[in-house]
């Protein structure tokens, strides 16, 4: 029979974790995401998360990153809702896996919350309230703002003030839209797609002049604190500027 020490050294090791990710492979992880306006280091990121994830499926930094990578390819997916679909879904799913390695951490209730908004915007607003997403949006962006409210320069409140853009009537709520985005850019006054989705609020609550002020900042700021996410808000804001300019006429 087992000596009591060995029972104890055993149950020790039992209940010890695997060994995580090294900082060097979450490092090589982040240059990748860096750089995510490749494809080719899209690709990359990729492999590198499935095969760290075969080792360690329980990793909440490889969750998190992996959570990540799934939003951002479905926040670029607008022109394809069945594939906007499937990848919200899956950034949804991995970031709960996140959350339940680690529910005091920002990340995964933040891609959570950004996974079932982007599932929700494939199959529409209308729809996303029937099945009752509503409630599972708010409830891990809300955990998230509680936690970091300025995490990657205020991307949670962010995506709570364009909650409240994309709501229907009578739910949706601009000027809580804005005044969310005027707190982003008290804190983060080069966030492009703040003042980009501040432009669009602006202009759906019929001040055009003031929209058009927004988009202009949008426009005239740098993409050195983030490339591939400024090059995405400045391509919404470039697409947004003629309707603007069109309403002021």
């Amino acid at each position: 029979m087992p000596s009591p020490r060995l029972l104890s050294v055993l149950a020790l090791l039992m209940a010890t974790p695997s060994l995580a990710a090294t900082p060097e492979e979450l490092s090589a992880l982040d240059a990748q995401y860096k750089r995510r306006g490749d494809a080719a280091a899209i690709k990359e990121q990729e492999e590198s998360l499935k095969k760290a994830l075969a080792a360690e499926p329980q990793d909440y930094e490889l969750l998190w990153r992996k959570a990540r990578l799934l939003q951002w390819q479905a926040d670029g997916a607008g022109d394809n809702p069945k594939l906007k679909k499937s990848l919200g879904k899956q950034a949804w799913d991995v970031a709960d896996q996140a959350i339940k390695a680690a529910p005091e951490r920002v990340e995964g209730h933040y891609y959570g919350a950004a996974g079932v908004g982007a599932y929700s915007q494939a199959v529409g607003i209308m729809k996303a309230l029937g099945e009752g997403l509503e409630g599972k949006f708010n409830e891990r962006l809300d955990k998230a703002i509680k936690l970091d409210a300025q995490y990657e320069r205020g991307a949670p409140l962010i995506a709570k003030g364009r909650y409240y853009f994309e709501l229907p009537w009578p739910k949706r709520d601009l000027k809580k839209s804005a005044q969310l985005y005027d707190k982003v850019l008290a804190a983060h006054p080069g966030n492009l797609r703040a003042w980009t989705y501040l432009a669009e609020t602006r202009l759906k609550d019929g001040d055009a002049k003031a929209a058009l002020e927004a988009v202009d900042k949008a426009l005239a700021g740098s993409t050195a604190y983030d490339p591939p996410e400024a090059q995405r808000a400045l391509a919404e804001a470039r697409k947004l500027k003629p309707t603007i300019e069109a309403e002021l006429k």
